[in-house]
């Protein structure tokens, strides 16, 4: 067997040691944690709202769930899925405890303390029984994992039979032209207003060239189905510009 130091990924368009990259993610992370739900409305002019609204109409949660949200960062999803469930559990998980630090300061964090946990953890290696909860979700975080499918993998173990996965995440547009312009908004705007508002440009310049590294809509649903989730299937958001895919343990 070769050893596993030797294997490289992206980190953006950079390649590296794949060792190296949940450090690098984190640090990216650690560095907008205070300015990131800022920085989500600006770099998507308000749509990611309208975006997790939508998984939310899709998901459809029932009272009594519980929800396991990856890369869960400030809550945003938890939130939502609590207040649409009428009451049930969330479990917010994310690599990066100062991004759950932030969350924890939010207002509905303190209204829905009883019905929220918040674990730092990694999505490749979940720290959960297998079959333990009904719902998984990961929102604007797979890109960010080293190894995808490991992570998908995962999802699957830690789902209860009949559980559901959905996946919200960046994705292509099918337009070559409208793609092209797209991009010439992310990698032109997005660095500076991250320079702007969070004085972080490099920070955001990763986060537009992850967009264009992660694999397309149907590349990433073939990734559902080898995890093992049956009736998989995405929708595409505000044209391709993110997609939302789901997936039942069956």
């Amino acid at each position: 067997m070769s050893d596993t130091s030797d294997k490289t990924t992206h980190f953006g368009f950079e390649t590296v040691p794949e060792h190296e990259k949940a450090g690098r993610v984190q640090g990216v992370f650690g560095s907008v944690a205070s300015k990131y739900d800022v920085m989500n409305d600006v770099m998507s002019m308000g749509i990611h709202r309208v975006w997790k609204d939508a998984m939310m109409d899709w998901l459809a949660p029932r009272p009594g769930q519980r929800l396991l949200d990856v890369a869960g960062g400030t809550g945003d999803i938890s939130f939502r899925f609590l207040k649409r469930a009428g009451h049930g559990h969330a479990t917010v998980l994310d690599l990066t405890e100062p991004m759950l630090v932030e969350g924890r300061k939010r207002a509905e964090a303190d209204r829905m303390a009883d019905s929220l946990d918040w674990v730092v953890g990694d999505a490749m290696a979940l720290p959960f029984e297998d079959n333990t909860f009904d719902v998984y979700t990961i929102s604007f975080g797979i890109r960010n994992v080293t190894r995808p499918q490991e992570a998908l993998n995962e999802a699957y173990r830690v789902l209860r039979p009949g559980g559901r996965l959905m996946v919200l995440e960046f994705s292509q547009l099918p337009n070559d032209g409208l793609q092209k312009l797209y991009d010439l908004y992310s990698f032109n705007v997005i660095p500076r207003m991250g320079q702007l508002i969070a004085n972080d440009r490099d920070s955001y310049q990763y986060l537009v060239e992850s967009i264009r590294k992660f694999p397309d809509q149907e590349t990433f649903l073939d990734m559902v189905k080898a995890a093992g989730f049956g009736n998989a299937k995405y929708r595409n958001l505000s044209m391709g510009i993110a997609a939302l895919h789901s997936g039942w343990k069956i």
